[in-house]
């Protein structure tokens, strides 16, 4: 049972943001900004912001070209360039938003690796480029083979390579910390370890129940309206919400000496990707090989997916070098039946921000901004 003081001052708001990832932080302080004088609540289940936002593999990215090549065909030319807009600007307000130093942002380019059977995809990035002119001014996409070897990959696996030089990698740690500090410090009222059990119009505003860490830690908070930036988790409060998750295994090497190579790299139509993290390799993906197995809300590791990163490591990435696997995790992402992320009232005063494709850090900020104006009623 809440006290009169509890009552009194931490059960009504205007805006209330559920789920504290970056799109709920982003949007959270587009809220605020825009409206200092209004009351912003943002509740999160985690001590922490958990799923993707703080569990991906820090990557900057808007598309490969087998990815952006897969988009073309599937939502078409407008529906393709639309969401390669939105990452890219994304990324730029995020990082306008924050800065490089607080979101540990360094760009040494974007590749993609081929396999023989994809070598196919180097013919079309001339048709690439000049779709994407209109949103970089710049070709966006560079043949890369005589690299291979220069980063010591092994060439009978890597038959070809291309070069992004607009992607970049950041530390998702730094990033997700600077937001939540820019949160605390405009005013937003944060409550972790809070669990939303229901959110529903009463006919005099949205009721949400929270619960926390106990057993009789229940209280219900009345605000204006809500936005559900809980992505993969979603359908806990909304199961008619078209969205499954998809696990993400990730693992980190121990230091590589003489690393070779610098960047962030991309294969099969983004299932795999890799990066250096300072001197060690940070490797993730392959949910594509038990798709049905990696479609959960459970953190966890897949033993077949793991050998399978493993063995790219040891044949592909790093052929004749010794390693450990000294970390591994894995975050849960939101997918629809394309990448079009789902952002709209979904019921009257609640507004949805969620099924980021995988593409969270590009498109978060964007996402946030949009739900924010939604919510602003702009």
């Amino acid at each position: 049972m809440l006290s009169y003081w509890e009552k009194e001052s931490f059960t009504h708001f205007d805006h209330a943001i559920i789920g504290g990832g970056i799109v709920g932080l982003s949007a959270a302080l587009s809220l605020k900004t825009a409206n200092p004088e209004k009351s912003v609540v943002l509740l999160e289940k985690g001590l922490r912001p958990t799923g993707a936002s703080t569990k991906n593999a820090g990557f900057a990215c808007f598309g490969s070209p087998s990815e952006l090549l897969e988009d073309l065909e599937n939502i078409g030319e407008d529906g393709m360039l639309k969401l390669v807009e939105q990452r890219w600007t994304g990324l730029q307000r995020l990082r306008s938003r924050i800065g490089d130093e607080n979101m540990g942002f360094e760009n040494f380019g974007g590749y993609e690796v081929l396999e023989k059977k994809d070598l196919w995809y180097l013919d079309k990035l001339e048709m690439l480029n000049k779709l994407l002119q209109p949103v970089f001014s710049k070709k966006v996409f560079h043949p890369a083979n005589e690299r291979i070897k220069d980063f010591g990959f092994n060439k009978d696996l890597a038959a070809g390579m291309v070069f992004n030089p607009f992607e970049s990698q950041i530390n998702t740690g730094k990033t997700m910390r600077s937001l939540w500090d820019m949160a605390l410090s405009a005013g937003i009222h944060i409550l972790t370890g809070a669990e939303v059990t229901s959110c529903e119009d009463d006919g005099e505003g949205i009721r949400i129940t929270v619960r926390g860490s106990s057993i009789n830690d229940e209280m219900n908070l009345k605000v204006r309206n809500t936005g559900i930036c809980t992505n993969a988790f979603t359908r806990k409060l909304f199961p008619e919400i078209p969205l499954s998750p998809g696990r993400g295994q990730v693992l980190v090497t121990s230091p590589v000496p003489n690393l070779k190579f610098r960047g962030t790299f991309h294969m099969e139509r983004g299932f795999y990707y890799f990066r250096n993290l300072g001197d060690r390799v940070l490797f993730g993906g392959g949910r594509h090989l038990q798709m049905d197995e990696e479609t959960t809300t459970e953190f966890g590791e897949n033993p077949v997916i793991r050998e399978k990163l493993e063995q790219y490591l040891r044949e592909l990435i790093l052929p004749g070098i010794s390693w450990s696997i000294d970390h591994s995790w894995s975050g849960i992402m939101a997918f629809g039946e394309n990448k079009k992320p789902y952002i709209k009232e979904h019921k009257p005063n609640i507004y949805t921000g969620v099924r980021l494709g995988g593409m969270g850090v590009a498109i978060g900020t964007h996402i946030g901004e949009k739900l924010a104006d939604m919510m602003s009623g702009e």
